[in-house]
């Protein structure tokens, strides 16, 4: 039988929230800076001090429950970029969870899947 280390995955990942600052730059409603027709459904920010695919920080998308727990992840490929990376979801609803992947898959160059927290 193959161990699945889901309890593990999380526990690293709820590690990196707790000991690392989360910087929102991308707040609700804001506009990415190179595509301006492209709007945030909820905060958008990364983890300080921390490293992903792309050289900058963990990418998180923060949602507005009081719950501070991770929900799950959304794993992303972006062909423009030629890129994969994980965005954690953090405090999201369910409704913010669709948005968000939502807006992952708006695309045809960005495709993205949730990984589900049990």
């Amino acid at each position: 039988m193959i161990k699945t280390y889901h309890e593990d995955f999380w526990q690293a990942i709820d590690k990196l929230v707790s000991i690392s600052e989360l910087i929102i730059d991308r707040p609700k409603g804001s506009a990415h800076p190179r595509f301006p027709h492209i709007v945030y459904p909820i905060d958008y920010g990364y983890l300080l001090d921390t490293r992903a695919m792309d050289g900058s920080g963990i990418d998180v998308w923060r949602g507005s429950s009081n719950a501070m727990t991770v929900n799950g992840i959304i794993c992303t490929v972006d062909l423009m970029k030629k890129d994969s990376e994980i965005k954690i979801l953090l405090a999201c609803t369910e409704e913010e969870i669709k948005n968000v992947l939502d807006f992952h898959n708006d695309s045809e160059f960005m495709k993205g899947i949730l990984v589900r927290r049990n």
